[in-house]
């Protein structure tokens, strides 16, 4: 048992390096699904027929595909193919994100259709055009609406960034697995590893809980 241990101890500043690449991936994901994200939602919500369908098709592809092969096609192939020499990190965090932006797009979707249709008709009615009604009225309350499944999207993102070291990430799972198939303390050091990623998922609900407190809308139920 003490053995076990000087192992995790000496195996832990090795590890907390894929630490802070693990939170790279995720925060750098989430971002660019945020990003992308918005515009498919409001697509969906507002585009015409064409738009709709092709925002549909790539919500179903990335929601279809398994993450591990996502990276292995873009990785391997796709990035390959249209001359992009990406690392295998900024490969993973762009996957991953593209990945994200198809759920995301979901979360802001389902946002948008919560909210009164008739704020966006009184926006016309006074004279807004659509994208400054949809700028200045829908995606201020909707994106605040959207807080609890965005910080449910951030626990999936930062489970799904442990398969990144198919690719050659050297993220938690990445170097645990490492030290591991060397040490053979396997149970110990994968303990280790999972408590780190419940760091992870706290600070990073917590953060999103209290932005969720703090951008509330005071006496508003939608």
């Amino acid at each position: 048992m003490l053995e076990s241990l000087n192992v995790v101890i000496d195996a832990m500043p090795y590890i907390l390096v894929g630490f802070l690449e693990t939170a790279g991936l995720v925060f750098g994901a989430m971002g660019l699904g945020l990003l992308m994200g918005v515009p498919l939602a409001v697509g969906q919500v507002y585009g015409n027929r064409v738009v709709r369908f092709l925002v549909g098709i790539y919500v179903w592809f990335f929601r279809g595909v398994p993450v591990v092969v996502l990276l292995l096609l873009f990785y391997f192939g796709l990035f390959s193919l249209i001359g992009l020499n990406l690392s295998a990190f900024a490969s993973a965090a762009m996957v991953l994100g593209l990945t994200s932006a198809a759920y995301q797009s979901q979360i802001f979707r389902g946002s948008i259709q919560s909210l009164p249709q008739g704020q966006f008709k009184a926006a016309q009615a006074l004279g807004m055009s659509n994208r400054v009604a949809i700028t200045s009225i829908i995606l201020p309350q909707a994106l605040r609406f959207s807080i609890p499944g965005w910080s449910n999207e951030y626990s999936i993102i930062l489970k799904d960034s442990a398969v990144a070291f198919v690719i050659g990430v050297t993220e938690i799972m990445a170097r645990t697995h490492f030290v591991a198939s060397r040490t053979f303390e396997h149970l110990p050091l994968f303990i280790a590893a999972g408590l780190l990623y419940y760091v992870l998922t706290y600070l990073g609900v917590t953060g999103l809980r209290k932005l969720e407190k703090k951008v509330r809308i005071a006496g508003y139920s939608h």
